[in-house]
């Protein structure tokens, strides 16, 4: 047993110990205020965790005001564990992404896997049962062991983690750069689909009604993870590693097919996770929300170790636990149900109505704070913007064209890069296929998986190119946008809603602070042209490592609405004969670009243009077109642009080759990463139907010989067996990594 002697509210005080919670003064001078008096240890921790970025966005409140967060078809906006959009026929899609990254870059394994099994509990704590996982993940170049260690872990964690609960992990994506060296980026999505009358929020309503603490037994790990992820890593984070939680898919699948028993039982007024800051934010979001008080009895919280402290319990980030408020009188009912699945339920507490957190622990009254400084009232902050000055130097920059000598060889060279190379070395480890609902596995441009006793599909993805956002963060944060809506556009879907991770560097300086302004005011203008609203999501601050930053990457997950499972198109070419397309304008674009990369070592100059009108246009003729049966294939083209996008196309169909002629500068016609562009391929007796619906260009067609020919000007620049391109594409990760 361990006893631990808490200093007093006056040491707490005089010795500054606040500061070591993650408190500033003038924060700790606050909570003094709300209480009338100095806070005791359990009180300071609650406040430190509540207030910390990670549970109160205290720096990133104002900013996150600018997204459009309402449409026709939301049901729950930003909020609550997840946000729902509605897909008709009385169901609705809920969905959310979050981020792991710091847990991740202490204890990879662990890191990522409880970065999964957290963000199952936000969808299905909505009442909604999850169909599908999907990630993003960031790391430092695949060279150091480190690097190699850290990738290969996190993929472990995840498909540990998704393969063992059940729920296919069906997309993602990988990027590599030195900016993320020391600091990965492990990002998580969860889409569930629900009845509209199952919807259920974490609120704690009905003064007398019990509060009940379901799941796995509260223990030592995690405590204080909120917090540890809201300042930047160093050589002393090392230390910080039980702040890292420890996952059981098997636990949290008994968890899962309880609360969606629960969700239909009427005796249920609320539920929420106990994600980070574990019983303190469950339950004082839960009064808050509701305009009421909970109290609780400590003494009652299923503990796995002796001698734990009020603080340590509330602090607490434990896996596999979530916090209910039942109707009073059945809470045996509630008992029995969870008993069924071997996991204890019980009654910790109850509704008050006097707005206040009380918490007893042998007999005493060890907290009493008002719910709402701790969940609503925390401190905001509008924090200092300058526009750094590499922004206005690359700004002030003439477009360049990279040199290239041998274009095979650059394009072999373009293929084998970690960013665009095969990710089947990933999602191999991933079972993609459980629950057989999966109609589009990954290696495509979005993910598909039916809505089962329905013809309807749902499209998702998850997209971000940080080297844009770096150049020019505004525009960087619209093509985020955009190139998640043509993902889902090129299969079949139409776009209805994003949710995000806003992962950054450290807002205390100001030119990280414009990084993330900026890029909110690129994506919300994109979301308002798109249609696509943001249903809730992630802040993730203090990115950095010794004080570097990674790229400003804020992660888009979409999901799209497929009417017709007929409608569902992927990338690759399908019959020899076919003509193929390119629909949008190449210009001579490579600021951010692999090609200048790969020729210069590093990024520079301005980011590609994006007119969003053009872009919705342009998706909107694809979509039509797709809808009307007019379409073979269709990919956008992204990093490395057309010759990329063609030898992706090659590469995913059954022996096929293709024959192309492009026009312009050569470098920019194969290798520029313009934006709003679409390879689209048709067949030939649906030639001047697509013609009339969309503005695409005829440049080629798909052959049966195997070999992607490309000529530019007249001229042939590429002539490469399809079964080289492949070996390169397929192979450069395993390399890599052996």
């Amino acid at each position: 047993m361990r006893l631990m002697l808490e200093p007093s509210p006056a040491q707490i005080k005089q010795e500054k110990i606040y500061r070591q919670m993650g408190l500033s003064d003038s924060e700790f001078a606050s909570a003094e205020k709300i209480l009338g008096r100095t806070p005791n240890y359990t009180e300071t921790g609650l406040f430190s965790v509540m207030w910390s970025e990670h549970c109160s966005y205290k720096n990133s409140k104002p900013v996150l005001k600018k997204f459009p967060v309402t449409g026709e078809r939301v049901l729950q906006g930003p909020g609550e564990g997840a946000g729902i959009v509605d897909i008709g026929d009385g169901q609705a899609v809920v969905f959310k992404i979050e981020s792991h990254n710091h847990p991740s870059a202490i204890e990879p394994y662990q890191g990522a896997a409880t970065g999964v099994g957290g963000i199952i509990r936000d969808v299905f704590s909505m009442g909604a049962r999850p169909i599908a996982l999907l990630n993003s993940l960031r790391f430092g170049e695949l060279e150091s062991p480190r690097v190699k260690y850290l990738f290969e872990q996190v993929v472990a964690g995840i498909a540990g983690y998704g393969n063992c609960i059940g729920i296919p992990t069906v997309g993602g994506e990988v990027q590599f750069d030195s900016s993320y060296e020391g600091n990965p980026l492990v990002n998580a999505m969860c889409v569930g689909l629900i009845n509209h009358e199952d919807i259920k929020k974490g609120q704690a309503h009905g003064v007398g009604n019990p509060v009940m603490y379901v799941g796995a037994k509260t223990g030592r790990d995690g405590i204080h993870g909120a917090t540890f992820a809201s300042e930047e890593l160093n050589e002393a984070s090392e230390e910080k590693r039980p702040a890292v939680q420890v996952g059981d898919p098997f636990m949290e699948k008994l968890l899962l097919e309880a609360c969606l028993e629960l969700v239909k039982n009427d005796a249920l007024v609320g539920i929420q996770d106990m994600g980070a800051a574990g019983l303190t934010s469950s339950a004082a979001e839960m009064a808050s929300k509701a305009g009421s008080g909970i109290e609780m009895n400590l003494d009652l919280v299923p503990q796995r170790e002796t001698g734990m402290t009020p603080y340590e319990m509330m602090l607490s980030e434990s896996q596999e636990r979530m916090l209910i408020v039942v109707e009073k009188g059945r809470e045996q009912e509630i008992i029995d149900l969870f008993s069924k699945y071997e996991l204890e339920a019980v009654a910790i507490g109850t509704v008050t109505d006097d707005k206040m957190l009380r918490l007893l622990h042998n007999g005493e009254v060890v907290a009493e704070v008002p719910a709402d400084a701790l969940a609503e009232e925390a401190p905001v902050y509008y924090k200092p913007s300058s526009e750094p000055a590499y922004f206005r130097e690359f700004q002030a920059m003439d477009k360049q064209i990279p040199k290239v000598e041998n274009y095979e060889t650059t394009l072999l060279q373009l293929l084998k890069q970690p960013t665009i190379a095969s990710k089947e070395w990933v999602y191999d480890q991933y079972d993609y296929m459980v629950r057989t609902s999966t109609v589009v596995s990954p290696g495509s441009d979005a993910a598909v998986v039916r809505i089962r006793g329905t013809e309807k599909g749902l499209a998702m993805t998850t997209d971000c190119n940080s080297r844009y956002l770096y150049l020019d963060p505004e525009t960087g944060g619209k093509i985020a946008v955009a190139e998640a809506a043509r993902n889902i556009v090129c299969s079949g879907g139409e776009p209805l809603a994003i949710t995000d991770c806003l992962n950054f560097g450290n807002p205390e300086k100001p030119e990280i602070f414009w990084q993330f302004e900026k890029a909110v005011d690129g994506m919300s203008e994109a979301c308002r042209t798109l249609s696509t609203p943001v249903i809730g999501g992630n802040v993730s601050l203090y990115n950095e490592t010794n004080g570097t930053a990674v790229y400003p990457t804020p992660v888009v997950g979409m999901v799209g609405l497929v009417e017709n499972l007929k409608h569902v198109t992927t990338q690759h070419f399908k019959n020899a004969g076919d003509l193929i397309y390119l629909l949008g304008d190449t210009k001579d674009e490579f600021g951010g670009s692999e090609l200048q990369k790969l020729v210069h070592g590093r990024i520079f100059g301005k980011a590609p243009e994006l007119d969003l009108q053009v872009e919705a246009s342009y998706q909107a003729q694809i979509l039509i077109a797709i809808r009307k049966g007019v379409v073979a294939s269709a990919h956008d083209v992204a990093e490395g642009g057309v010759a990329v996008a063609l030898a992706e196309s090659v590469i995913g169909s059954k022996g096929l080759g293709a024959e192309v002629k492009l026009e312009g500068n050569v470098v920019s016609a194969l290798f520029s990463e313009s934006q709003s562009r679409f390879l689209l391929s048709i067949a030939p007796d649906d030639q001047i139907e697509f013609e009339k619906i969309t503005n695409a260009v005829l440049i080629g067609k798909v052959t049966e010989t195997p070999v992607l020919k490309i000529d530019v000007n007249g001229k042939n620049v590429i002539h490469h067996d399809v079964k080289g391109l492949k070996k390169a594409w397929k192979g450069a990760i395993p390399c890599l990594l052996n």
